[in-house]
């Protein structure tokens, strides 16, 4: 099971750089950053970093660890625009970028930006639209999408990504339509959960992908919880938290790994800071790798 690390937006780029550049040093898998513009919550001033320009420069000075968005929101740009983004920052990389995108939700960012937030339907049915054009864009010469929502004409993302099929991650878990969505267009796919609810939500996938005639073992399956070391276990309001101590963790990791997840990533909210913090990556990635 690979294991990656999730540093949150609201710290200092140096802060953040500290974090990926050790999982790089230590042996971690993977690093993610969000796509938000300010918290999710009732103090919205706290100091926020962009996730393209984040992702970019990280991809030219961390070495050898997977780099992904965790999720691009597509309610903040054209389909279009992103997919040359993404394309770019794998060249940054050298070929380790993993994009990942969902439908958007945060309701503050879009008010204060007079960004649309559609009802769910219009917003999977706006999504599958600017799948359609991502991986057009991505994977083929030139793509034309006559859609509701978006329209691209016989259009061209040159270069194309180092990676020959750069993966598509799809974040999510609803189970009327959602997942279908996963099934359907995702190499790898993530939502939040402990090991049963991850357990489950996979299985609905695999129903998905039996009606369209797709392997489930071509998606990926990726999860992630907020994590303590050592410690009582904080309220993190709908965000499941695991641990508490390193045996309970420990047991935890056990789990995701017997419901075959692919990928545990670690958001880094409750690892502390500066030293505290690589600490607890060090016990997190030994807990994994025993």
């Amino acid at each position: 099971m690979r294991v990656s690390i999730w540093p949150g937006l609201g710290q200092p780029y140096a802060s953040i750089l500290e974090a990926a550049r050790h999982a790089a040093d230590t042996g971690w898998d993977g690093l993610y950053i969000a796509d938000h513009f300010m918290p999710n919550a009732a103090d919205d001033t706290r100091p926020t970093l962009e996730c393209g320009a984040l992702l970019a420069g990280l991809s030219a000075v961390v070495p050898r660890v997977r780099i992904g968005s965790l999720v691009y929101g597509n309610t903040y740009r054209h389909p279009a625009v992103l997919a040359n983004m993404a394309a770019t920052t794998d060249h940054i990389s050298g070929g380790r970028f993993t994009l990942g995108v969902g439908a958007g939700w945060q309701v503050n960012e879009h008010q204060q930006y007079g960004l649309e937030l559609p009802s769910v339907k219009r917003r999977l049915d706006r999504f599958v639209e600017a799948l359609r054009i991502l991986r057009g864009l991505l994977r083929a010469p030139r793509t034309t999408v006559d859609g509701e929502y978006y329209q691209v004409a016989d259009a061209v993302c040159e270069p194309k990504p180092v990676q020959d099929r750069m993966p598509l991650l799809i974040g999510g878990s609803g189970e009327k339509r959602m997942l279908g969505i996963v099934a359907e267009y995702a190499d790898a796919w993530n939502a939040w959960g402990h090991p049963e609810l991850i357990a489950h939500k996979s299985g609905v996938l695999d129903d998905f992908c039996a009606r369209v005639g797709r392997d489930p073992k071509t998606i990926a399956r990726t999860a992630q919880a907020m994590v303590v070391v050592d410690g009582p276990l904080p309220d993190a309001g709908t965000r499941p938290v695991i641990g508490g101590s390193p045996e309970k963790l420990a047991a935890t990791i056990a789990a995701y790994r017997a419901i075959g997840l692919d990928e545990l990533i670690v958001p880094d909210g409750f690892l502390g800071t500066g030293a505290e913090r690589l600490k607890a990556m060090d016990v997190i990635l030994g807990l994994v790798r025993a």
